[in-house]
């Protein structure tokens, strides 16, 4: 039953990605993306995707992700619903960026699974081009600590 509801989840998760992504915008505000890194606690390596919105007021965007957590024994999918906002460098291709916001996480352990909420909170580093670093703290039951490289296409 579990898996049922997980795999729909994610199914129209990616619709809801491929349908936004096929809407109309300027080339730079938006995009699809990919994302990998580590996680403390649980200690796993993990990967997912994103979408980045284009500004909902100046320099904030919805950049929605999800992530799936493979290790320590247990397997995670976090649904990460962050706001990010942008601090452009002076003459510099790179940007700051910080953020943070709820988390649904679904964790599967020795044919037991569990549902939590959690919140995270981020700190970035991303180029012009689409490269991007990222720190996330975890709070309520989200992993407590992630660090991340991935790339957004625009």
């Amino acid at each position: 039953m579990m898996r049922v509801a997980l795999r729909n989840i994610v199914l129209s998760l990616c619709l809801a990605a491929v349908a936004s992504a096929a809407v109309p915008a300027s080339a730079a505000a938006q995009g699809l993306g990919v994302r990998a890194g580590a996680s403390v606690d649980p200690d796993q390596f993990y990967f997912g995707g994103h979408y980045e919105s284009r500004p909902l007021v100046e320099q904030l965007h919805f950049k929605p992700n999800v992530e799936l957590g493979i290790g320590d024994d247990i397997t995670t999918l976090g649904l990460n619903l962050e706001f990010v906002y942008k601090i452009p460098i002076d003459d510099s291709p790179w940007r700051i960026y910080a953020g943070g916001g709820p988390a649904v996480n679904f964790y599967s352990f020795n044919n037991n699974s569990s549902t939590e909420g959690g919140l995270n909170v981020l700190l970035g580093a991303e180029t012009e081009q689409g490269l991007f670093f990222e720190i996330k703290l975890g709070a309520l039951n989200s992993p407590d600590v992630k660090v991340g490289v991935g790339y957004t296409w625009r």
